[in-house]
């Protein structure tokens, strides 16, 4: 660990971030457009490539509205056969370097039958139904507690800033738990109706792991879904990537104008 966090410092010499974002599919332009220093994670030592389209796959320092950002241009999925440790890794090394809060994004299902495609949800709670935990093994005292508590692991004063970012540029949003499953095939009828029994609104490949390292570390999370299509049995339509990456894009003006007005407040 000290390797890497030495590395990206030198890159990135003087800046300290304090601010994390990870970017879901389809969502990588907006580290395109504040840019200021990248580095592609097959550089960074520790760090693994990203192969899933729409995950360019490198880390992006940035000066934003005041805030110094540091973005996850693509991340690491379970289903890419990494193991938890290799996917969290990334939150860990961003702790190091100063990390207090993170944005964590992604492209979701809509498992609640009020949503629709298109929508952006801010995750009040997750069900992490990936059979694993990401802090499972040693424990790095210096990083956080063997035993952490989960009971707000989406900052609820993030998630009142968030609304409220939301509501001055007029965009509408819900509010939901988000369900995590490891992928990488969809979910079946059968299991999209279990989750929304359970208290799912929205389901997914990722994030989970990120919040729950993240808040095992100390950083207060905030997590958005852009829900880019029904979730299986909602509609009889098949599922597949593209409209993932097609619906992303058709919200992502929202979504980069949605993030700007938050940093301005977090």
């Amino acid at each position: 660990m000290n390797l890497t966090v030495n590395y990206i410092k030198e890159k990135i010499r003087d800046f300290e971030p304090e601010i994390g974002i990870i970017l879901g599919s389809g969502l990588g332009e907006f580290a395109d457009t504040y840019n200021m220093i990248s580095i592609p994670y097959s550089e960074i030592p520790g760090f693994e490539n990203s192969q899933v389209q729409g995950h360019k796959g490198q880390l992006v320092f940035a000066e934003i509205n005041g805030k110094k950002v540091v973005m996850m241009q693509g991340r690491y999925h379970f289903y890419e056969g990494y193991s938890m440790q290799t996917v969290t890794y990334p939150v860990k090394i961003m702790k190091k370097l100063g990390v207090k809060t993170l944005i964590v994004t992604n492209a979701a299902g809509a498992v609640n039958k009020t949503f629709i495609p298109g929508d952006l949800m801010f995750i009040t709670d997750h069900i992490n139904f990936m059979g694993t935990n990401p802090l499972i093994g040693k424990n790095d005292d210096t990083l956080g507690t063997r035993f952490p508590d989960m009971s707000e692991v989406y900052s609820k004063k993030l998630i009142n800033i968030a609304e409220q970012a939301a509501q001055e540029l007029n965009i509408s949003y819900k509010k939901g738990v988000y369900v995590a499953t490891t992928g990488p095939s969809y979910e079946t009828p059968a299991e999209i109706n279990m989750f929304r029994t359970l208290g799912g609104d929205a389901v997914g490949m990722s994030t989970a792991p990120e919040a729950i390292v993240a808040n095992y570390c100390g950083i207060k999370v905030l997590g958005i879904s852009c829900l880019t299509n029904y979730a299986a049995g909602v509609t009889e339509n098949p599922l597949n990537h593209q409209e993932v990456i097609d619906t992303a894009n058709k919200v992502k003006d929202n979504f980069k104008n949605l993030l700007l007005n938050i940093l301005k407040t977090i």
